[in-house]
C-alpha cells in the first residue's frame, strides 16, 4: 500500500489536510483558498470547519466580509499530531 492510501485508511483525507494546511500556513486563510488548496468544494469545506469550530479545534475571525481561519492550541496540538503520524507512514 502506498503511503496515501495507508493514511487514509486511518484519516478521512480532506478533514485531516484541512488542520496540516492550517497550521503550515504562512499567510491568513480563508474557507475558501483552503478549499483550493485542498481541492474541495467551499461548501464541505465550511460543514467541516463548523465541525471543527464546535470541537474546539478551530476559530473564525471577522475579517470584514470575510472570516480568518486559525487553529485554538487543541487544534494546533492535532494538526501536529496529523502531521507527524503523516511523515511516519
Amino acid at each position: 500500500m502506498k503511503n496515501k492510501e495507508i493514511f487514509n485508511v486511518f484519516f478521512r483525507e480532506k478533514p485531516a489536510m484541512m488542520l496540516v494546511t492550517l497550521k503550515n500556513a504562512k499567510n491568513e486563510i480563508y474557507a475558501s483558498s483552503l478549499a483550493k488548496v485542498i481541492d474541495c468544494t467551499y461548501s464541505h469545506v465550511v460543514k467541516i470547519l463548523q465541525q471543527m469550530e464546535k470541537s474546539g479545534l478551530v476559530n473564525f475571525e471577522k475579517d470584514g466580509r470575510l472570516k480568518l481561519l486559525t487553529l485554538t492550541k487543541k487544534g494546533d496540538q492535532v494538526a501536529d499530531n496529523i502531521d507527524k503520524i503523516r511523515m511516519t507512514l
